[in-house]
C-alpha cells in the first residue's frame, strides 16, 4: 500500500472541513492509556459523523474462528454488532463496537495485504464483511 501525495497530517478540527469535501482516513490512537486502536477510530469516526469505520486486519473479514488457525472457519460477509458481541468473535474490543453500535456507525472489515483493498472500498466494490 502506497499513500498518495495529497495525504497530509490533520487536527481533528482541521480534519471536519476535509471530511465534508471529500474522502478522509485518520489513522493513530488517541494518546490516551487503556483504549485501543479500534476505539480510537470509532470515536473519530462518529466525532467526524463518518459514513462508515474501515477495519484492516490480516484476513478478508469477519470469520467465526481465526482462519490462520481453523481451515473450518466461517466467513461472514454481514454481521449485525448483537451477533459480533455475543459471539465474542474477536473483531475488535468491544468498547469500539459498543461505540459504533451505539452512533449506528457500519464498520468494513477487509483485508490490508490486499494492495487494492482501500481503493476497491472507495469505489463501492462488495469486499470484506460489513458490520451493522
Amino acid at each position: 500500500f502506497q499513500a498518495e501525495d495529497g495525504i497530509r497530517d490533520s487536527s481533528t478540527s482541521r480534519g471536519l472541513g476535509d471530511v465534508y469535501k471529500r474522502q478522509v482516513i485518520f489513522t493513530a490512537g488517541t494518546g490516551n492509556p487503556f483504549f485501543t486502536t479500534d476505539t480510537a477510530g470509532c470515536l473519530r469516526a462518529v466525532e467526524t459523523q463518518s459514513d462508515i469505520m474501515l477495519k484492516a486486519t490480516r484476513v478478508d473479514g469477519v470469520y467465526s474462528a481465526d482462519p490462520e488457525k481453523d481451515p473450518n472457519a466461517k466467513f461472514y460477509k454481514n454481521i449485525s454488532f448483537e451477533e459480533a458481541i455475543s459471539k465474542n468473535l474477536r473483531i475488535m474490543d468491544g468498547t469500539a463496537l459498543t461505540l459504533a453500535k451505539d452512533h449506528k456507525l457500519p464498520i468494513k472489515v477487509f483485508n490490508l495485504k490486499d494492495e487494492n483493498s482501500l481503493s476497491s472500498i472507495a469505489k463501492g466494490e462488495d469486499i470484506g464483511t460489513l458490520i451493522l
